[in-house]
């Protein structure tokens, strides 16, 4: 069996991810794909945990942008992220994998609290542990939700998908002549703007020494590829090349 690179990571999915050309609710296609996927990275004797957004069920932010009140707004794009973790989880379980999903915000019908020791313990028996719920907290994305995430769990990397091969000095898809970074430092990445996430989740990555790794969840086997390390999406740490 080939070898991975990493003994465990941490996944990040935005909920738009989940809606494929949709844009809303789900895409039956997606979450097959995201399944296999998962499943093959599993078959490497990896240790996933997995974060996922909301924003295929509700934009806390935007909705405060368009006059709700911010905290309760919030509140509701977490509850988002925890419908989204059943979703997952029960694709994931109809492919043969035990997936734990835990949320920062109790729901004890639905999810397990959010305590990392128990994360701890189940990602070492094998265990896909699906984090929902966000931080539990208004004002952070669930970028910075996952960032927290994956520190806390001590992962390798915390590898974001993304509809694009990796990142780009702009948008790839409105301008034909957007540069592709293979690598980046993580202050470059923050003095460019180059919204591979938050402020606040590339600083808490920067501080905890923590790559990120960016690449297109589209095409089916990068996800293993990424994690034999091969050369797929785009990598940011604190290396300068």
């Amino acid at each position: 069996m080939p070898k991975s690179a990493y003994k465990r990571v941490l996944l990040k999915f935005s909920g738009e991810a989940l809606a494929g050309d949709k844009h809303s609710g789900y895409d039956s296609a997606v979450l097959d794909l995201l399944g296999d996927e998962i499943c093959s990275a599993k078959q490497l004797g990896i240790e996933i945990g997995i974060v996922i957004g909301g924003g295929n069920i509700f934009r806390g932010l935007a909705a405060s942008q368009n006059g709700m009140n911010r905290v309760r707004a919030d509140y509701m794009g977490m509850l988002a992220t925890v419908i989204n973790a059943l979703a997952v989880q029960d694709v994931l379980e109809s492919k043969g994998l035990k997936v734990r999903v835990m949320s920062a915000i109790q729901m004890i019908e639905v999810a397990e609290p959010m305590i990392i020791r128990l994360a701890d313990e189940y990602l070492e028996k094998g265990d896909v542990v699906i984090f929902s719920g966000g931080t539990g907290r208004p004002f952070f994305s669930t970028d910075s939700g996952a960032a927290l995430r994956a520190v806390e769990i001590r992962a390798d990397a915390i590898i974001k998908a993304t509809k694009v091969e990796g990142v780009y000095d702009k948008d790839p898809e409105k301008f034909t002549d957007a540069k592709f970074y293979a690598h980046l430092d993580y202050q470059t990445a923050i003095e460019k703007q180059l919204k591979v996430m938050d402020l606040t989740a590339i600083t808490l990555c920067q501080d905890n020494n923590l790559p990120i790794i960016v690449y297109n969840m589209k095409k089916a086997g990068n996800l293993k590829r990424l994690l034999l390390g091969e050369p797929v999406g785009t990598i940011i740490n604190r290396s300068r090349s």
